[in-house]
């Protein structure tokens, strides 16, 4: 496997919440759905070979699936992982033009 190939399938998608769009306007940190065995240096090599910029810090957490009802039986929704990107200054990713 070529290492393109493996960042490609790094990131899954951005996170768009109010939290994030305010994360993204004040401090210049974008949130993304990122793959479950992802590494921070994955995910910064990935956000900038995707988007063409430079990336500062990258936080990751996983994110802990919430137990729901499905019609009468009780399940669960799936964990996943997010990473906040910080990219340094000057740089931006602007999610409305792709």
């Amino acid at each position: 496997m070529s290492v393109e190939f493996n960042l490609s399938n790094i990131i899954k998608a951005p996170v768009v919440s109010e939290k994030s769009t305010v994360a993204a306007e004040n401090h210049n940190r974008f949130v993304f759905k990122v793959a479950g065995q992802a590494t921070k240096l994955q995910v910064k090599k990935s956000v900038e070979l995707m988007f063409n910029v430079e990336v500062e810090k990258v936080q990751i957490l996983n994110v802990k699936g919430k137990a729901k009802r499905f019609g009468r039986f009780m399940g669960k929704r799936s964990d996943w992982k997010k990473a906040y990107v910080k990219l340094k200054e000057g740089h931006d990713i602007d999610f409305s033009a792709a």
